[in-house]
Parts: C-alpha cells; sequence; structure tokens
C-alpha cells in the first residue's frame, strides 16, 4: 500500500522544466549555432573575391577555412568541456558567442593573408565554446531515447548558419564588398548571446535521466535535486572518457565515419561556390542563392530526418544508428559527383537537391550514440574529444588538402597550354598583368578545370565514410548495452 502511494506521488510530481520550456531552449541553442556556422562557414562562399582581392592560392584559402579557424578550435575545446563539467554552461556558451561574434567582425579589417588568418584563428578560439557544453545541456533536459532526434534539431543550425551565411554573405559581398560581408554577419550574434543569458536556465546534472529512473519508480527527483552530484563535483578523467568512446569496435567506427564524412564536406564544401563562379561565371550573390536556399534545405531537411529516422528505427534494432548513416553517405556519394560533371548550371544547382538529404543523416545518430554512451559528468568532455578528432582532421586539413588538390591539377591543366608556372603566371587564378588575354584565359579554363576534378576527388571520401558506418553496425547493439550497464554502474557506484 506504501509503495502504491509513493510511485502515484513520484508520478504526480510535475517535472522542472516543461515541454515547451525545453523547445525554447533547444531552439536558442539551434540559433547559437546558426551563427556559429554563419561565422564559421561565409568565408566558403565569399572566398573567391577574397582569393582575387589578396591574391591567394586555393591552398592558402584552405587554410583559412579550415587549419587557422581548427588550430585553437579543437585544442582549446577539451579544457572549455572540463570547466563545463564543474561550471555553468550557460555562461560559457554566452562567453563564446561574443568571442566568435567579435572576431568575424575583425575580418573584415584584414588586409593581408596574414591577417586574416589571425582573426580566424580568434573565431575558433570563440567558438570552441559552444557545442561541448551545448551538447552536455541538451542532454540534461531531454532523456536517452529523445538525444538522436534532439541533437539533430541542434545540428540543424549547421545548414541554417551555411544557409544565411551564403545568401547574406553572397549577397553583401557582391552588393558593398568581402568586409562588409564579416562585420555585418558578425557583430548580431552579441544578441544571440543576451537572449540565452536571459531565458536560459542551467538544469541539473543528469536531470533528464533521472527522471526517467523517477518515472520508472527509481528515485525521486525534486526542485532542490538531493540526487545530483555537486556542481564542483571531480569528472572522470579524460582518459576515461577517451576509453569509452573510442575503445569499442562500434564507437570508434561511428566516430571515424562522421570525421571522413566531415573531411569531405568541409574540404568540397569549401570550394563548392567557387566552382560555379569558376566554371559557369556566376556572381557571388547567386551563387549564395545556390548554397544557401537549394542547397540549406536539401541538408536541413537530412539533418532533421537522420535523428528522428534513427530513434524511430533503433526501437527495433541499435544498428539502425549506424545503418542510417551508411546508406545516406553511399548514396550522397555518386549523386554529388552527377552534380559536378553537369554541364548546365541550372542543372547542377537543382540536383543539389537531392544528395544532401542523404549527406547529413549522419549527424544526429553519431552525436546521440556519444552522448548515450558516457556518464552525465563525461557528457562536455565526449563531445570535446570527438570534436577534436572531427576537426582537427576534418575542419583543420579537409579544405587546405582540397584546395591543395585543386592547385596541383589546375598547375597540371595549365602546363599544358607550355605558358610557364600556373603559381606565377595567375595570381589569384587569373592572368598577372600584362600577360595579356590568351594567358588570362588558359588560367582561369585551368583552374576550373582543376577545381571540378579537385572537387570529385574529395567526394569519394563519403564512400569511405559509408564503409565505416557498416562496419559500425557490426557490434553497435551490444557495445551500446555495455555502455549503459556501466554507466548504471558508475551511478550507483557514486
Amino acid at each position: 500500500m506504501a509503495e502504491t502511494a509513493a510511485g502515484a506521488a513520484a508520478s504526480a510530481r510535475k517535472p522542472l522544466f516543461s515541454e515547451g520550456y525545453k523547445q525554447t531552449v533547444l531552439w536558442l541553442l539551434v540559433l547559437a549555432y546558426t551563427f556559429n556556422f554563419i561565422d564559421r562557414t561565409i568565408i566558403a562562399t565569399i572566398g573567391q573575391a577574397i582569393k582575387v582581392d589578396l591574391k591567394l592560392t586555393d591552398t592558402q584559402l584552405g587554410l583559412l577555412g579550415g587549419l587557422a579557424f581548427a588550430l585553437l578550435y579543437t585544442t582549446l575545446g577539451i579544457p572549455i568541456a572540463r570547466v563545463a563539467e564543474r561550471h555553468s554552461r550557460v555562461n560559457i556558451i554566452t562567453i563564446a558567442i561574443v568571442i566568435w561574434s567579435g572576431f568575424t567582425a575583425l575580418c573584415g579589417m584584414a588586409h593581408s593573408f596574414l591577417q586574416l588568418m589571425l582573426f580566424r584563428v580568434g573565431v575558433g578560439v570563440g567558438e570552441a565554446g559552444l557545442s561541448p557544453p551545448a551538447h552536455s545541456l541538451i542532454s540534461d533536459y531531454f532523456e536517452p531515447k529523445k538525444r538522436a532526434s534532439a541533437l539533430s534539431i541542434y545540428s540543424f543550425g549547421i545548414p541554417l548558419g551555411t544557409m544565411f551565411g551564403a545568401v547574406a554573405g553572397g549577397w553583401i559581398a557582391q552588393n558593398l564588398d568581402w568586409r562588409m560581408a564579416f562585420m555585418m554577419v558578425g557583430l548580431p550574434g552579441i544578441i544571440v548571446a543576451i537572449l540565452l543569458k536571459v531565458f536560459v536556465k542551467e538544469p541539473p546534472r543528469g536531470y533528464s535521466d533521472r527522471l526517467v529512473a523517477e518515472q520508472a519508480g527509481d528515485i525521486p527527483l525534486t526542485e532542490g535535486d538531493e540526487t545530483a552530484p555537486p556542481v564542483h563535483a571531480k569528472p572522470p578523467s579524460i582518459l576515461a572518457v577517451a576509453k569509452r568512446i573510442f575503445g569499442r569496435w562500434g564507437f570508434f567506427h561511428m566516430v571515424a565515419g562522421i570525421t571522413l564524412a566531415s573531411f569531405a564536406g568541409y574540404g568540397t564544401g569549401q570550394y563548392s561556390a567557387p566552382y560555379f563562379i569558376r566554371t559557369f561565371g556566376l556572381d557571388l550573390a547567386t551563387v549564395g542563392i545556390i548554397f544557401g536556399l537549394i542547397g540549406g534545405v536539401a541538408s536541413g531537411a537530412g539533418t532533421l530526418l537522420g535523428g528522428f529516422l534513427t530513434d524511430w528505427a533503433a526501437k527495433k534494432s541499435g544498428r539502425w544508428y549506424a545503418l542510417v548513416p551508411a546508406i545516406g553517405l553511399l548514396i550522397a556519394c555518386p549523386l554529388y559527383i552527377l552534380v559536378y560533371t553537369r554541364p548546365d548550371w541550372k542543372v547542377a544547382a537543382a540536383l543539389l537537391l537531392i544528395p544532401g538529404v542523404f549527406h547529413y543523416t549522419y549527424l544526429g545518430p553519431t552525436f546521440g550514440v556519444i552522448q548515450n554512451a558516457v556518464s552525465l559528468r563525461m557528457r562536455a568532455t565526449a563531445t570535446a574529444l570527438l570534436f577534436f578528432v572531427l576537426n582537427l582532421i576534418a575542419l583543420g586539413f579537409g579544405p587546405p588538402f582540397c584546395g591543395w588538390c585543386i592547385d596541383m591539377l589546375s598547375q597540371h591543366n595549365f602546363a599544358v597550354n607550355n605558358l610557364g608556372s600556373f603559381f606565377e603566371m595567375c595570381p589569384g587564378g587569373v592572368g598577372r598583368e600584362g600577360a595579356g588575354a590568351v594567358v588570362d584565359a588558359a588560367c582561369k579554363a585551368a583552374m576550373a578545370k582543376g577545381t571540378r576534378e579537385g572537387i570529385i576527388l574529395n567526394l569519394l571520401i563519403y564512400a569511405w565514410a559509408g564503409v565505416h558506418y557498416l562496419l559500425a553496425a557490426i557490434t553497435l547493439p551490444k557495445d551500446m548495452a555495455d555502455a549503459l550497464k556501466q554507466t548504471e554502474l558508475e551511478a550507483a557506484g557514486a
């Protein structure tokens, strides 16, 4: 009788946060991630204007979009995450947004490759403080069976940011200049920081997990939440977190899959807009619309589809957390190649609607698996470790590698004309002053062909990533079950 009354009291107790409030928090974080990606990827849209103005090679352009940003972005992610395991995640995110927004605006004041590179490093410093604490917050607000969906909604900020950055950046650069584009997309992020600070509450650590346990009648969860660990409790070591997410077959191949898919995505994404400019002679505003509206809608649909589809399919088998990304990437690879081999830009742009839907299905499932694999005091660190590997390799070296491929292939294509060195005769991809119309035309033709060939070469990496997700599916259900048992043992021990 007493047990029945206790169970009724537990079920009647209201959660600390309403569903409406949790959705509001989630979409505010999406807004933050949107500005994160606007400021991170706008350089892909306006890169051609920067290349011509500052006389850059594609390898240098890739460094600005990749390693310059990723260097401190990745290395600072782990120490920031360790702070987030003990202190206010909302405060960390707020400060981070202010920093990266300010440095994005400063990029518009750069007058050399070195200055622009240093400001891009500053953007990376700020952006390092968003996703690790944000993933941890989302995991405390949403229970395990809803995390892939919630994290896919958060990841929706990637296509949203890419979309708005492309459209706004392209239009501003076309009608004003590329410097104003940086300034006008950077400063509004400060408003987002204020909104987050005012409206988002810091939830108790492990709130959603203990709420599920309470509803099952196992433990109570009240406003005071006496079962929560102290705010300043020491989190598990970085090595312990690394063993959890890299030490099992399924998790390792999930990480390998997302890293390779992102390597190809960041690399080809850096030169997709320049490809349409170089091959078809389109202006910045037009390519901004192509990649903002068409590419953004497709990738946004794929991001949401991946999370919701896997949460639904995983009710039957945990293998679908890996199979959905595997199938999506293996389908997207040949479809992307089809896009970049069309002779008509309108056909190529229309076809972009298709592969993005399949391509981005890997984000939500991978993030969901990693968050479910670790205990509550590992979550920010797990995200930081994942992003360290993912972004150091993918974001750091994806764009420079693709740019280097384009440079080498452009040089090869230019050498056919026996006009000398591509890099000497074609600064910024156009004929050097006084070289004449023949050299200028040869420079542009060689660069256009080299861009197409370099992008196609990098697109093949999507298939490689898909294979890793297939390998992950072999043991993923067992790995997830073992990780859950380990988490329960750690919670009981605490």
